[in-house]
């Protein structure tokens, strides 16, 4: 069962990743626009320019800083042992799909099956803490009988 905590773990490493990669790109590109532009007679042309690309800037640093902040999480994380209460790193089996209980980052297919990643602060999230294989609980009206915890 580590093995799929593994990968499941190195999955969502891999979207933050993404997420990172993509923000420092903008934040370049921003810059390097930024620097590009040359003032021209129009002075309120430039600032205007400028003062986007600092809001560019600014936007991508706050998408990065949370990209961080998921990697810091994700790094706490276990991928060893098995538990019988569901915890931050469990994988959870149920009549209504599988999580893996880390951070929001969207559905994973790991070996043909499919496995929701969600945060343990997340509505689903939070009622899954705690709760064993047996267990069950209403999200959204729909019921959800917990098979099994690893």
């Amino acid at each position: 069962m580590s093995d799929l905590k593994k990968k499941l773990h190195e999955l969502c490493v891999n979207y933050v990743r993404k997420s990172m990669d993509a923000a420092e790109l903008g934040i370049k590109e921003a810059q390097k626009a930024s620097n590009e532009d040359t003032k021209s007679s129009a002075g309120d042309k430039y600032e205007t320019g400028r003062a986007m690309m600092q809001q560019e800037t600014d936007r991508n640093l706050t998408q990065l800083n949370e990209a961080n902040k998921l990697m810091v999480a994700l790094n706490r994380i276990g991928t060893d042992g098995t538990s019988i209460k569901i915890e931050t790193g469990s994988v959870i089996t149920t009549n209504n799909g599988n999580f893996y209980l880390a951070i929001s980052a969207g559905s994973l297919l790991v070996d043909g099956k499919t496995y929701f990643a969600v945060s343990p602060v997340s509505p689903i999230g939070s009622l899954l803490m705690g709760k064993a294989a047996g267990d069950g609980f209403d999200l959204n009206g729909k019921p959800y009988v917990i098979q099994s915890v690893n």
